[in-house]
């Protein structure tokens, strides 16, 4: 084997050949190493089974992320075979309508443009403590784009829901491996038809990637990344909440604060929506060495469906905040890019921390609220840096 990339290829085939553990494929690399998958350079992989890469902090430094540095997070195995031709999305269930579509249909509705900051809603679940199972995403499964498509409700309009339509299902092209439940997902019907909300089929201006959705995904700009099914080829209306895994237990918050070791029960818990305040410093980077003078200290805050009104930064631990400067691009759903220079003459050890406040009146907590399955991670960022 010549490179890291036919180790993978390798090691993808001997899998499924030899019917090999998730844990054994998950854990069979080391979590910080940057993966070699054509289009995905300098990515750090998180798992290989299902294929789930994260963004390494450095590249949260333009505001809409180019394609080959958006994280990618599967819940299945990728569709093998994607033909745009033979592709179509049926819509039915709580409709008057049911109707069928193929990219071409598509394509002849109105396009509508979202920039929208996606993010799994297990982002930074390796910083929860006591940790939490599940995959252990550093601070970079987020990223931001630019979503083109026809409005969802668009396509809803056609179909004509019935009053008895309360809530929207999407089932993907994902692959099922065994007995696992499939990736199936609803949102309240208020979402879907959201003047926002997409069935997407381009980002930053080219067609979807087959890591992305390609042909075509739902987009639920604001709220947690698995809202937004990609390789969508199913929308069904429902009179309820659609009852799956994915749906209960999973992606659930509990009703009142919990406490490690507490049980909790489905009953009482409500599904996960829109995204909470949060900020991460990009630069510079955790364990970096910096000569004194001016430093520029860079990162990125986004709020879900709220705008981020301010950023400050601390680099006394805490005892003072000083405002960051907000980057001019912005977008409902986009995060803000933000600056902060630092003139430091005084070596030594220091800890850099940011923290971000949205319009709904939302700053980042110190402490993390925690949860069962580490959802929301959104305390106060720090980095640890020595200044020479």
């Amino acid at each position: 084997m010549n490179s890291r990339r036919d180790f993978l290829r390798y090691a993808s085939a001997a899998a499924l050949a030899t019917g090999a553990t998730p844990s054994l494929l998950t854990w069979a690399f080391p979590q910080e190493q940057s993966v070699d998958v054509p289009g995905e350079d300098g990515m750090l992989l998180r798992s290989f089974r299902f294929v789930d890469i994260e963004t390494p902090v450095e590249y949260f430094n333009t505001w809409l992320t180019p394609v080959p540095h958006f994280f990618v997070r599967n819940h299945m195995y990728e569709p093998v075979q994607l033909d745009a031709n033979e592709w179509r999305l049926s819509i039915g269930g709580e409709v008057e309508k049911p109707i069928t579509l193929s990219l071409a249909d598509l394509s002849k509705l109105e396009t509508h443009s979202v920039v929208n900051t996606l993010e799994c809603a297990g982002n930074g679940r390796s910083l929860h403590r006591p940790q939490v199972p599940g995959i252990q995403w550093g601070k970079g499964a987020v990223s931001t784009a630019r979503f083109s498509g026809p409005r969802m409700r668009d396509v809803l309009h056609r179909a004509a829901v019935k009053p008895s339509g309360k809530h929207v299902m999407f089932r993907g092209l994902d692959e099922v491996p065994g007995k696992v439940p499939p990736f199936i997902r609803s949102i309240p019907i208020e979402k879907a038809l959201d003047s926002d909300t997409l069935i997407a089929t381009h980002m930053n201006g080219q067609p979807l990637t087959k890591h992305h959705g390609f042909p075509a995904r739902a987009l639920a700009p604001g709220w947690i990344g698995a809202a937004s099914c990609k390789w969508l080829t199913e929308i069904k209306l429902l009179d309820a909440e659609f009852a799956g895994n994915f749906m209960s237990p999973a992606y659930r918050w509990p009703n009142q604060p919990v406490k490690p070791g507490d049980a909790v029960k489905p009953e009482d818990t409500h599904p996960l929506t829109a995204l909470s305040v949060k900020s991460v410093i990009a630069g510079p980077t955790d364990g970096a060495s910096v000569s004194s003078g001016k430093i520029i200290v860079h990162g990125a805050a986004w709020a879900g469906e709220a705008d981020i009104t301010k950023v400050e930064i601390s680099t006394d631990n805490g005892a003072t905040w000083t405002p960051a400067k907000l980057g001019h691009d912005q977008s409902r759903y986009a995060w803000r890019l933000w600056t902060y220079d630092w003139k430091t003459t005084k070596p030594g050890d220091y800890t850099l921390q940011s923290r971000a406040t949205d319009s709904k009146g939302r700053t980042q907590p110190s402490t993390p609220e925690w949860n069962p399955s580490g959802y929301l991670y959104n305390a106060i960022d720090q980095v640890k840096i020595h200044v020479a």
